[in-house]
């Protein structure tokens, strides 16, 4: 019976894990692969050879960058256009005015762990060529960040983004009025340039997806249908169903992304020239987004819980183990909803209209954990490529991580997918993950835990804030259906926001 019992175990813990026990077999076959290959020919391996091993895992990062677009703009449309503020403003815009701000706390940290301890220091040769960023003044970079909230063409933004350019002035007519006014002005001989404030300035667009103008875009869409009520139902329902629907090949895709992992790594293997720096660098790298994650989790959220409610955390986070432990393990959010339902209100006694209403949009929108990952992820690679980046730059990062935190999905690894759209941001191609593909299927279990404990703590101060409101609303009895009050103009409960991550 013990043996039956134990047998029984084992299985229900392979079919539990599955998918991080092939993303690790995907890792370790790769790392094998690429050895065994690289070591196979004395004379080394062309570029286009290198091409064929990783042809596979380039075809798995197409499919990734194909679902970018629709599962950013329809998790947003669905998530916002479902918040019915109207019913509550104040417990609807303390919940999302949390998310947002502790998502930027986030980003922010990282950004400062990753610059301060620089993981991605070391010998050059760590990997196989450095990268190139678009070099302007950071002034224009940073104008060109609110130009691309607003495209004029939400097709053309779908693949290009515009950037302003510096064009380098054509000295060799001197009898043109403006070459011999700065000839004139700077006294510039044969071969000398005038300063760069004098360069024309003209504009361009980049083939690299505007996914911040498809953000503000998917956001004022979803605020409208919000403030339809009924007549933006059949629309919102159409993003509901796209927003499924692609979570749906999202799981697909992610289901399969071990194959896709192994050929790459394996490429990446072959290429590479120092394992011993690459491997320094990745513990590094590591440590770093564990300790932002530690940090954000333990110091930042509580902090501001215990600010806001001028109530001590430790109880609550307490009671919300079972939560933490179920999204370790599972490396899902969504998976993790029934959990944290139970530990909010049986645990910690948060009124369930609270948790049914900021709980679901967290799941959608709260990835604290994931935007402080991105943010390192891609700083971390840019320092490995032996890039420098602007604070222009910097702070291009951190506003698309956010974007891409707020449209990740809640499901094992999906942050993958996202991670795409920040590499673009400074020039890194989306190969570049397999550098940082190793060690993600462990860090998503870290950052998966932090965004459970965000939205805890979410509710928990949402619900502190918003007693008297919910007074108003009506008491619910012991099977959690709602007491009117007698007042006929009180204003009704808040709808759940149904969605597919319950």
């Amino acid at each position: 019976m013990s043996r039956t019992f134990s047998l029984q175990w084992f299985k229900e813990a392979i079919r539990n894990h599955l998918l991080p026990i092939l993303t690790v077999s995907g890792v370790g076959g790769g790392i094998i692969l690429g050895l065994i290959l690289r070591y196979s020919r004395a004379e080394g391996w062309t570029k286009r050879e290198i091409m064929y091993v990783g042809y596979l895992g380039e075809l798995f990062l197409r499919a990734l960058k194909a679902l970018i677009i629709p599962l950013i703009v329809s998790s947003l449309v669905s998530a916002i256009g479902s918040l019915d503020l109207s019913l509550s403003k104040k417990i609807g815009l303390r919940a999302v005015g949390y998310y947002m701000s502790t998502t930027c706390l986030a980003v922010i940290l990282g950004i400062i762990l990753v610059v301060t301890i620089h993981p991605g220091r070391g010998s050059d040769d760590g990997i196989q060529k450095k990268g190139k960023g678009r070099v302007v003044y950071t002034p224009d970079l940073l104008m060109d960040l609110p130009r691309n909230l607003f495209p004029p063409n939400l097709v053309q933004a779908c693949f290009e983004t515009y950037k302003t350019v510096i064009h380098k002035p054509d000295l060799s007519d001197p009898t043109d009025k403006h070459t011999a006014h700065l000839i004139q002005k700077y006294n510039l001989s044969d071969g000398e340039m005038p300063p760069k404030e004098e360069w024309p300035i003209g504009n361009d667009y980049a083939r690299a997806m505007n996914i911040m103008g498809l953000v503000s875009f998917a956001t004022a869409m979803g605020l409208a249908l919000a403030s339809l009520g009924p007549k933006g139902k059949p629309l919102l329902d159409f993003f509901h169903a796209l927003s499924e629907a692609t979570m749906v090949m999202t799981k697909w895709l992610i289901w399969i992304s071990p194959l896709g992992i192994l050929f790459l790594v394996a490429s990446m293997m072959i290429e590479m020239e120092d394992f011993s720096v690459m491997l320094g660098q990745l513990g590094m790298y590591f440590g770093t987004v564990v300790l932002g994650i530690m940090i954000h989790g333990l110091i930042v959220l509580p902090t501001i819980y215990t600010v806001v409610t001028r109530k001590t955390p430790f109880k609550f986070l307490a009671n919300m183990t079972q939560a933490y432990i179920t999204a370790f393990a599972t490396a899902s959010s969504s998976g993790t909803l029934p959990v944290t339902f139970r530990c909010l209100e049986e645990n910690n006694k948060v009124d369930p209209r609270v948790t049914r209403f900021v709980i679901p949009i967290g799941a959608t929108i709260n990835m604290d954990g994931t935007a402080l990952y991105e943010a390192v992820a891609a700083i971390f690679i840019a320092q490995v490529r032996g890039m420098t980046l602007s604070i222009g730059q910097i702070i291009a990062i951190s506003i698309t991580a956010t974007a891409a935190a707020i449209g990740a999905a809640g499901i094992p690894q999906a942050g993958l997918v996202t991670m795409v759209m920040v590499l673009d941001v400074v020039g890194l191609p989306a190969e570049d993950m397999t550098l940082i593909i190793a060690v993600d299927w462990f860090l998503d279990r870290f950052r998966t835990m932090i965004n459970v404990l965000g939205d805890s703590i979410g509710a928990g101060l949402v619900y502190e804030l918003s007693k008297k409101e919910l007074d108003t609303l009506g008491n619910v009895n012991v099977n959690g259906d709602l007491e009117r009050p007698a007042n006929e103009n009180a204003m009704p409960m808040v709808v759940p926001v149904e969605t597919s991550k319950m």
